[in-house]
């Protein structure tokens, strides 16, 4: 069932982006956008007074996205949208904003603004230089690393929160510990999200996809999650968990505690049965999307029209997220094949994200996350010392305990059983940990 608490990822700059980066889903979907490129300061008010109105007190994130690029959108709209949410919050509420951006128009001056109001700012970067300009290029072609590189130090001189969002393709996948390490020791961050890129398309379309989805005329194909062949860009199953393996062995060692990998710490609340990321949840559909003009879709990644469950100009939000087309959505989430039925690892996969869902199975249908193979792999590998920090929290201990004593290579009798988990997709041994509520790595 969803939440009853839902998200909104606002994207001000519809498709609009300086960069034109070679496995973007998102900049052909102004064929899909309609209007202006720019949300408009009515559509922003309208946005920020509907959301907080429907938000129950306590912390509230309003996330602002890219899809292209927010910060092209301006520092005095920014600055407008952080006072009036201020002004809209109800006593009782505390606006938390969060920014996704390629880092390039990072200036001292965003960053004074960002530090101002606490924003978290999500910084795209794809490793070392060489690594993140095979595709973060502009519109020239040329690599943006350097321009992003900046950007972060003005973030780190003004000392704003901010992270990693890392995509992993296949010029990064054969690298983890460089990559992982240039992030950490390199950039300093403590805050890093990996991102697997699977650019599914149909076979008849996948040399136009190949060509960064430009057709011979210079115009896009638009990107729907279709097709059961994959970009050459995309990540290997294999490589995505083994780059998953060594970056879990690297940290599980040092880490700890002071560096966090988004993925792990999803992995250590589906343990406590707290799902914090929709792409391993049994269902999704509580994150919405809202494009600049005011209309809204049922995830990032299905802007299309047969996704679009209306506008806040005509409903609220809550009566999209009731619409029966998103209930529909969010249920895909939870139809999984025999394969992820029986597998020992689904209380940590959940079958991963439906947009993946293209590799045959056991029934006779292509179900399977293309990913699987790399999931299961890592999944595999990490439960030991996920369920033994796991004890630690439950326990009243910190996580980073689990550095003291490594656990054995050897896998648990849960893990090597190989059997159908309860109906509760759970760990039977573990359900114990249920309501539990400091379970992250942090101390």
């Amino acid at each position: 069932m969803l939440d009853d608490r839902f998200s909104v990822l606002a994207k001000p700059t519809g498709a609009v982006c300086n960069l034109e980066c070679e496995y973007c889903f998102f900049l052909s979907k102004d064929q899909v956008l309609d209007g202006a490129d720019a949300m408009d300061e009515a559509t922003m008010e309208l946005y920020l007074r509907r959301y907080l109105d429907e938000q129950p007190d306590g912390e509230v994130t309003v996330a602002w996205q890219g899809g292209g690029e927010p910060t092209m959108r301006g520092r005095g709209f920014f600055a407008k949208a952080f006072d009036l949410a201020e002004r809209l919050a109800r006593p009782r509420q505390h606006v938390n904003h969060v920014l996704q951006t390629n880092g390039t128009f990072l200036d001292d001056e965003w960053a004074a603004l960002l530090a101002d109001h606490q924003v978290l700012v999500g910084v795209s970067m794809d490793g070392p230089a060489s690594m993140h300009d095979a595709y973060r290029v502009n519109r020239a072609g040329r690599g943006s690393h350097a321009q992003v590189l900046r950007g972060w130090r003005a973030l780190e001189r003004h000392d704003v929160p901010r992270n990693i969002l890392c995509t992993v393709h296949r010029a990064n996948q054969d690298h983890p510990l460089e990559v992982y390490r240039y992030f950490r020791d390199e950039l300093g961050a403590r805050h890093i999200q990996f991102i697997p890129i699977v650019e599914r398309v149909h076979a008849s379309q996948l040399a136009v996809a190949e060509n960064g989805w430009r057709k011979a005329d210079g115009t896009r194909l638009l990107y729907v999650q279709e097709g059961h062949h994959v970009t050459s860009r995309s990540v290997d199953p294999a490589a995505w968990g083994a780059f998953l393996t060594v970056v879990f062995d690297e940290w599980v060692t040092r880490d700890v505690g002071s560096c966090f990998v988004q993925l792990f710490d999803v992995m250590l609340g589906n343990l406590f049965g707290m799902y914090s990321l929709c792409v391993h949840s049994p269902e999704c559909g509580n994150a919405l999307v809202l494009a600049h003009n005011g209309d809204v879709y049922s995830c990032d990644h299905f802007v299309e029209p047969r996704h679009r469950l209306g506008s806040i100009r005509e409903s609220s939000y809550r009566e999209l997220v009731n619409t029966s087309r998103h209930r529909e959505f969010g249920a895909l989430k939870s139809a999984l094949p025999s394969d992820c039925r029986r597998c020992p690892v689904r209380w940590a996969c959940q079958g991963g994200c439906p947009k993946d869902r293209i590799a045959p199975d056991a029934d006779g249908g292509r179900h399977l996350n293309y990913l699987c193979p790399g999931y299961r792999a890592f999944f595999t590998h990490a439960a030991g010392a996920m369920m033994a920090m796991a004890e630690l929290v439950a326990n009243g201990e910190p996580a980073s305990r689990i550095m003291d004593e490594p656990p054995a290579d050897e896998p648990t009798s849960w893990d090597a059983g190989g059997g159908m988990l309860g109906t509760d997709d759970y760990p039977e041994d573990y359900r114990h940990l249920r309501g539990v509520d400091t379970w992250r790595t942090t101390d």
